[in-house]
């Protein structure tokens, strides 16, 4: 996997790529997802940008054979540990978290990839009650932020 610094733009990215793919299909439903929260905006990134991070996730994937297949298509424990590792700061990691769950949620199903790498995530940095905010607040500073950057724009 390349390596990027810890809380990079490309950092976080990478780790929305794996939301994405972490069900085995790069679905339309999940891009458009980060295209409505802005998710390329909340990172520092601009779309473009977003979509090269994914696929060079993609070549990484591939080239590094760190795949295993059980219906999805997800890294191995200790190469998610160490890319959830690179992003130690608070505020964007519980962004990523809720980013990751409109993700993943978008399809209206909830594979075994997908609950892995969110679980890990929660896990990992301590965000278990992410998951239990009520739901019409979830994405609401998600969605306040993409909101803010169009009116900027």
């Amino acid at each position: 996997m390349r390596h990027y610094p810890s809380n990079s733009p490309k950092a976080a990215a990478r780790l929305l790529g794996l939301a994405v793919l972490a069900d085995g299909n790069m679905s339309n439903t999940e891009l458009d997802t980060l295209d409505r929260l802005r998710a390329y905006t909340q990172l520092g990134l601009g779309r473009v940008e977003l979509h090269t991070v994914i696929h060079e996730l993609c070549e990484d994937m591939l080239a590094n054979m760190q795949l295993t297949w059980e219906d999805a298509c997800r890294v191995d424990t200790d190469t998610l540990a160490r890319l959830l590792r690179e992003i130690d700061d608070p505020a964007l990691q519980r962004r990523l978290t809720r980013i990751c769950i409109a993700v993943i949620e978008a399809d209206a199903h909830v594979s075994e990839g997908e609950s892995s790498l969110l679980g890990a995530a929660v896990e990992q940095w301590g965000l278990h009650s992410e998951m239990f905010e009520p739901r019409a607040d979830r994405y609401e500073p998600v969605e306040r932020a993409a909101r803010d950057e169009r009116l900027a724009a």
